[in-house]
């Protein structure tokens, strides 16, 4: 039976932005209340995230960013890191504790005490540059995972599949001169971070979309454009910046997939790793910010990783 990893922290809850702000708490207890309802997440194996250290983030991260952060941390009040992105006196935490989920499920899978994991983390990563904290993220969070698989465990290929709507800037900036990382990338096009369409390579798949386009649009980009490349490539493990806003019901943009896409795109990430990476699959919550449609899509990629 397939051992699927659940990892989140209720530090994770307190990291608040406002009460305006689509990054907000009630998106993890809305994928909690989505898993209790479908029943998947009693099945789940359950670890609290620790919190990443610093040699952990120093791996992708520059040491006097990483020092910046934690002189920033506010003991009251709210401080601005850029215009989208703001620390409360809990963020801190709540930004190790989503790094260290990577890192502990990382460890878990590699050992063999799991077969994949989904990390419910807040806040998310991928546009955490190794210097810059934007767009909701302070550490690259799948960065972090990547680097200790590379590094602690001497993984040789590893592949990172992003399909929030936003690019996932911050990982391509980490890993663009990285032989042994691929990402590949969906992303509407043009749109926050305004990057992504002209930079790719041959191990940086970036698929930018125009606004409007639909589940079909997607599903051609990752057939055409992401299943070659992976096969090519052959990665020993998979990482999944797993965004849920290009979502029909999800006002943050103008792209129009449905559940189904959802269901789909998670397939072919098992698909590909039961081919190259003995199934090893690590997932981390990036962007959604429609509640029920966040739920809904969560439970349905769970139930997908956790599938025999």
């Amino acid at each position: 039976m397939t051992k699927t990893a659940y990892i989140s922290h209720t530090d994770c809850l307190k990291h608040d932005m406002g009460p305006y702000h689509p990054e907000n708490p009630q998106r993890l207890i809305a994928i909690e209340t989505a898993l209790s309802a479908t029943g998947f997440l009693a099945e789940l194996l359950r670890y609290d995230a620790p919190q990443a250290t610093i040699e952990q983030l120093a791996r992708v991260h520059d040491p006097d960013y990483i020092e910046s952060i934690f002189h920033t941390s506010p003991t009251t009040g709210m401080v601005a890191l850029d215009a989208d992105t703001a620390m409360n006196p809990f963020t801190l935490n709540a930004a190790l504790r989503a790094a260290g989920a990577v890192v502990l499920a990382t460890d878990l899978v590699l050992t063999g005490k799991i077969d994949n994991a989904f990390c419910a983390v807040r806040p998310p990563g991928h546009h955490a540059e190794s210097d810059r904290a934007m767009g909701f993220c302070v550490f690259n969070n799948i960065a972090v995972g990547v680097a200790h698989a590379i590094q602690q465990h001497r993984l040789q290929r590893v592949a990172i599949l992003d399909f929030d709507v936003h690019h996932g800037n911050g990982s391509e900036e980490i890993f663009r001169n990285h032989p042994d990382v691929m990402l590949c990338s969906t992303f509407q096009h043009p749109f926050y971070p305004y990057c992504g369409a002209d930079s790719g390579s041959e191990r940086m798949i970036n698929v930018p979309l125009p606004r409007d386009s639909n589940g079909a649009a997607f599903r051609k980009a990752v057939i055409d454009h992401w299943l070659p490349a992976l096969d090519r490539f052959q990665p020993e493990m998979i990482f999944v910046s797993a965004g849920f806003d290009a979502h029909r019901d999800d006002d943050m943009s103008q792209l129009y997939w449905d559940d189904d896409d959802y269901v789909w795109i998670s397939q072919q990430i098992r698909s590909i790793a039961d081919q190259y990476a003995q199934g090893r699959i690590v997932s981390a919550l990036e962007g959604g910010y429609e509640l029920h449609a966040l739920g809904r899509c969560v439970a349905a990629h769970v139930r997908i990783l956790q599938a025999d």
